[in-house]
């Protein structure tokens, strides 16, 4: 009788142990799943962009030196202001050079009477001669001298010309159109000839950016470019988000540099509104020619998973799946992918942060937004207007 107890006993506990360990499996079934957004992947044509560093720099900037020696009297510009090609900056005292100018024309003058008079000796000897009134050797005599005197007259006419054009000196004017800088000397200072620098101007129509591209991403990409055909480039500052500043290759270099491996470039852009400084730090843009078809999802959801790169994507019955990427060119808060996904894929957009691989979701359909972002040259000036609009 107490056999039969036992085992009922025993069996009774079995069965409550067995009831206790199903009960979470089932709470676990019956947990609703979580919901995560999910995307299909975009197949866009895009263009590879490279990125490069530079330093913008004027066409034409002057260290405006005086080209005579002499005492500032007047200082006729505001610092900083933009001056055009002729504009007077600097008037130094013209008194000592003006009384050069009239000694010479004087000395001009007084050899103009010693030339005329000494054509008129040279026309009496050769009637002379005719005559035989005055030997061969006296008429040869007062050809020289008529000689001498054109010849003197030329040398000061010489001097006057140098001493008009040092009176002229006195005026310093602007050699190109640009903003002028501040004045390093002050009125009542003497500057020296060809040493000592006024002030400095720098033209601002337009801009050059250099930078070098290595010799491997060239020839892979930019082979056929020449200065000729003006590849597009755009431009961004230091502080802007956008690259709203468009310009073109004017210039490449004719040999490869064999110690870096790399080719300098030059890029203009065209700027009116003086917006673009000389020696401003900026990043240079340029897309390669050749157009693929690539798969474009957004940065955010690629993981990291110590060297390696992965997307989760939605497997069969809605559960993530683990797929290692090689990432490609960005494109804003987008990216493109070389290998690991395909067209159809569903991901997960905002990546690994609340899941992880082998976990069942609830999937939440979204559209992947690329309006934003640029992927081939055809789209970038619509790109660069709206660029400019939120500056």
């Amino acid at each position: 009788m107490k056999k039969y107890s036992i085992a009922a006993l025993i069996a009774a506990i079995s069965f409550t142990l067995i009831s206790c360990s199903e009960e979470p499996k089932q709470a676990a079934q019956q947990r609703p799943l979580q919901s995560i957004d999910v995307a299909e992947v975009l197949l866009k044509p895009a263009q590879n962009w490279h990125t490069y560093t530079t330093r913008l720099e004027s066409p034409e900037e002057v260290a405006l030196m005086p080209r005579i020696s002499g005492l500032i009297e007047k200082i006729t510009f505001n610092e900083g202001d933009q001056v055009k090609q002729g504009d007077l900056l600097f008037k130094l005292d013209s008194r000592p050079f003006a009384a050069v100018v009239s000694s010479l024309e004087a000395q001009v003058m007084s050899a103009q009477a010693a030339l005329d008079q000494a054509k008129n000796e040279a026309k009496r000897a050769v009637r002379l001669t005719e005559r035989k009134a005055i030997s061969t050797e006296q008429a040869e005599e007062r050809t020289s001298i008529l000689q001498q005197r054109e010849a003197q007259l030329a040398a000061y006419q010489a001097q006057l010309v140098s001493a008009q054009l040092d009176l002229e000196f006195t005026n310093i004017r602007s050699p190109i159109d640009g903003i002028i800088s501040r004045a390093n000397i002050t009125k009542g200072n003497t500057v020296l000839a060809g040493q000592t620098v006024l002030t400095s101007i720098v033209s601002n129509k337009a801009m050059y950016a250099y930078f070098d591209i290595d010799e491997r991403t060239w020839n892979h990409s930019f082979s056929n470019v020449t200065a000729s055909s003006k590849q597009q480039v755009v431009m961004q500052k230091v502080g802007q988000e956008g690259f709203p500043y468009s310009g073109h290759i004017n210039f490449i270099d004719n040999r490869i540099n064999s110690a870096t491996g790399t080719l300098r470039v030059r890029a203009i852009f065209e700027e009116t509104n003086n917006e673009l400084r000389s020696g401003s730090f900026a990043r240079i843009r340029l897309a390669a020619n050749k157009v693929t078809e690539q798969i474009i999802i957004p940065d955010r959801a690629i993981g990291t998973d110590l060297k390696n790169r992965f997307v989760l994507t939605v497997g069969e019955n809605n559960v993530l799946e683990y797929k290692l990427v090689v990432l490609g060119e960005r494109y804003g808060s987008l990216r493109a992918i070389e290998s690991g996904l395909a067209k159809g894929d569903v991901i997960a957009v905002n990546g690994p942060a609340r899941v992880g691989p082998g976990m069942p979701i609830a999937p939440n359909m979204v559209n992947i937004d690329s309006s934003k972002s640029t992927f081939v040259l055809s789209a970038l000036d619509k790109q660069l207007a709206d660029n400019r609009k939120e500056l």
